[in-house]
């Protein structure tokens, strides 16, 4: 596929096949996306009848997707090389003959001789452009290359007729239009395999062996393909973790910059996940294989980048629509222009001679039906659909790769328009502006028992509880190194406390309603409350803790003219006291799961454009409601489903971050369409006015979308 009308073609022959519900072609990667139930082959075969080819794909390393791209380029270049080998002598030939007015050997010689070589352009190294060109003509889905096949094929026509009508020959321009196109396409080519860097470097990430243990403990080299579930690998320094694990033996920093954009290694021990094609930078862990192949983390990041570079964004619809009917209406505008030159050749000329000024190559004194040919093949060339097909896809691929090496995954391409548009960002609090791990802020002591004792009862017995807030009471006592007391008859109450006996006495840890228990005292964290015998000993103010870069975001985001709002379940005292901490603008506190995206919409219901903070936990239905969902995660499969926009790193400075690509990347699709619009709409009708020489329309044309992905390229110098 070369333009955006080959897109469209293909998409449309998808789209008919029974049980395809939709279909997604993306030129860029050269990839369809198909949902429905359907035969494979099906698919396959309904593309063979639009004249193109196609295989079902499986994934691939990225040494696989480098070498097709290798295979392309290298292609492409020994096609222009080719080209060029047989032009150059055609245009010395031509620039001799203007330059001293002599034809060697002879006029008749010199016309025939161009002639044979620039058909050995078009229908040898331009072979491919040409059998394009037919095979779309006949399948009624006209492409780009129909346009530079029908250009040079008339050009070439001029050298045959020359000698039964008046008109000049034109037959060098045949193969130097061809030149210059397949010149555009190696360039564009190779520009394409620079764009695409991302997913290959996330590919190349994954180790192609893996150091594991067989069934008498001897360490064997295995292929990383042929992993299972529970086998345990040795990683050691240096080495690239070779799938996702859970650390079972061992301590060592592992370098994650490349999946999660964290620059400074993170340390793992056991029990801690490790994530597939991370690096171990020192020491020598133990790994148990905890997911193969696509269940990975690795590539299920590379699926979402590839579909955030699939999906459409909306200012594309426009483009897309124009590029459906492009070629054909370019086909009629030539016959038009044809059809005025013979028609009405002193006016048009006399509209040339305006030009001839500026444009030196400008030669109105052609005959007129050779300037109706000569504005013809101009028109042809110089229209432009794959400037505008690769606008979008372009900016969105290489967007989308840098937003990955940075620890955000872009899973809905759209989302890149609707967040420039958010005006109101609403988040969530535990585990989004808190780090979700309770702490005990301050123990109060009701009784005469002292702060430690009270801490040890308390921990004796919430060790034998899961709960969040047992476990931070465990933890205090663990870093206090107290021991702990046996309980017995312990009997835990989901959601409200734990009771057990201490010695001969009754312990209870948890909610007043549980305990029984009441107390006078000014508390803004989570009350746990401690009794023995059924008299309160003690109250445990627990705290979830703060990130440290949740004021410095607020505070950015307020600055750019954001309305921040918390949503959260806790209580409303807590929540205020967060929120005024922040400086957040509105609290919704104490709202259930299922309640947070009623207030999202809410909010959109008086006009807003909102964005959903949360870690995918307990708001995915807001994050689902909003215009824009972002899962705050650090590498978890729930954070990987929710959102369209994932925050790999768990850092909530990646929110502006995030905010920032989608800016700068809109701005290079807006740039891109402009361009490409801009140019078609200056370029078609200088053509028509005969002041454009088809050789400069074919460059033009060539730079249109050499420019498109220059200008999408440069995103990569971008600084998040």
């Amino acid at each position: 596929m070369h333009c955006a009308g080959c897109v469209a073609s293909v998409e449309n022959a998808l789209r008919k096949v029974e049980g395809v519900e939709e279909a997604v072609v993306n030129l860029t990667l050269e990839k369809a996306t198909v949902l429905g139930s359907v035969d494979p082959t099906q698919l396959i075969q309904s593309v063979d009848q639009t004249g193109y080819s196609a295989e079902i794909i499986d994934g691939g390393t990225g040494i696989d997707i480098q070498e097709k791209i290798d295979e392309k380029v290298e292609l492409a270049f020994s096609h222009m090389k080719l080209a060029w080998i047989f032009t150059l002598p055609a245009m010395i030939w031509m620039s001799v003959h203007m330059a001293v007015g002599v034809a060697w050997p002879s006029l008749e010689a010199m016309d025939l001789g161009i002639f044979i070589l620039s058909s050995v352009v078009c229908f040898f190294p331009g072979r491919g452009t040409m059998t394009s060109a037919w095979k779309s003509a006949i399948h009624f889905a006209p492409n780009m290359d129909v346009l530079i096949a029908l250009g040079s094929l008339a050009a070439l026509f001029t050298g045959i007729i020359k000698s039964y009508v008046d008109i000049h020959s034109f037959a060098g321009i045949a193969g130097m239009i061809m030149s210059f196109h397949l010149t555009g396409r190696y360039i564009e080519t190779k520009a394409r395999g620079r764009s695409s860097e991302a997913i290959q470097k996330l590919m190349n990430l994954g180790a192609k062996q893996a150091a594991v243990l067989d069934m008498e403990g001897n360490e064997v080299k295995v292929d990383v393909r042929s992993l299972v579930v529970d086998q345990i690998m040795i990683v050691r320094a240096g080495e690239s973790i070779p799938t996702d694990g859970i650390v079972v033996e061992g301590s060592a920093a592992v370098d994650e910059s490349m999946v999660s954009g964290e620059s400074l290694p993170v340390m793992k021990r056991a029990n801690d996940l490790v994530i597939g094609g991370t690096i171990c930078a020192d020491s020598t862990l133990r790994v148990k294989v905890s997911k193969i192949g696509q269940d990975t983390f690795l590539a299920k990041v590379i699926q979402m980048v590839e579909q955030a570079q699939t999906t459409r964004v909306p200012i594309q619809i426009f483009a897309d629509k124009v590029v459906a009917v492009f070629v054909p209406v370019v086909l009629v505008l030539a016959l038009i222009t044809f059809f005025f030159w013979t028609a009405f050749p002193n006016g048009m000329k006399q509209l040339a001679l305006t030009g001839s000024g500026l444009l030196p190559w400008t030669n109105p004194e052609l005959s007129s039906l050779g300037m109706a040919l000569y504005a013809a093949i101009a028109v042809l060339v110089i229209a432009c659909p794959c400037a505008l097909g690769l606008a979008t896809p372009m900016a969105l691929m290489v967007g989308s790769g840098l937003g990955a090496e940075n620890g955000i995954l872009i899973r809905d391409g759209a989302a890149i328009q609707r967040l420039n548009e958010v005006n109101t960002i609403l988040f969530d609090k535990t585990g989004t502006l808190t780090e979700g791990k309770p702490a005990v802020a301050k123990v109060h002591q009701i009784s005469g028992i002292g702060e430690n004792d009270l801490i040890r009862m308390a921990a004796s017995l919430e060790r034998e509880s899961t709960h969040p807030l047992a476990q931070a009471i465990v933890k205090l006592a663990e870093e206090k190194e107290l021991g702990l007391d046996p309980v017995s008859e312990v009997e835990v109450v989901s959601g409200k406390g734990i009771s057990g006996n201490y010695g001969s006495s009754i312990l209870k840890v948890g909610s007043a309603s549980f305990t029984n228990s009441n107390s006078e005292i000014d508390l803004s964290g989570t009350p746990v409350f401690l009794t023995l015998n059924n008299e309160l000993i003690g109250v445990f103010e627990i705290e979830d803790t703060i990130r440290p870069d949740s004021a410095d975001t607020i505070a950015r985001l307020r600055r750019s003219g954001y309305r921040c709002v918390l949503v959260t379940g806790d209580r409303k005292e807590i929540a205020d006291a967060l929120a005024a901490d922040l400086k957040i603008d509105q609290v919704h506190s104490e709202v259930l799961p299922d309640e947070k995206a009623t207030i999202v919409e809410s909010y959109q219901k008086t006009g807003k454009t909102v964005a959903m903070v949360g870690d995918g936990i307990n708001d995915a239905p807001a994050i689902a409601q909003a215009d824009v969902g972002i899962a705050l995660g650090s590498g978890t499969d729930i954070a990987m489903e929710t959102g369209e926009i994932v925050l790999t790193k768990g850092d909530l400075n990646a929110v502006l971050r995030a905010i920032r690509l989608a800016n700068v990347t809109f701005k290079k699709i807006k740039q891109n369409l402009f361009w490409a619009f801009i140019y078609n709409v200056i370029a078609i009708p200088l053509a028509f006015a005969g002041v454009l020489h088809p050789v400069i329309a074919e460059v033009a044309m060539a730079f249109s979308s050499i420019n498109v992905i220059g200008n999408s390229n440069r995103l990569k110098s971008i600084r998040l």
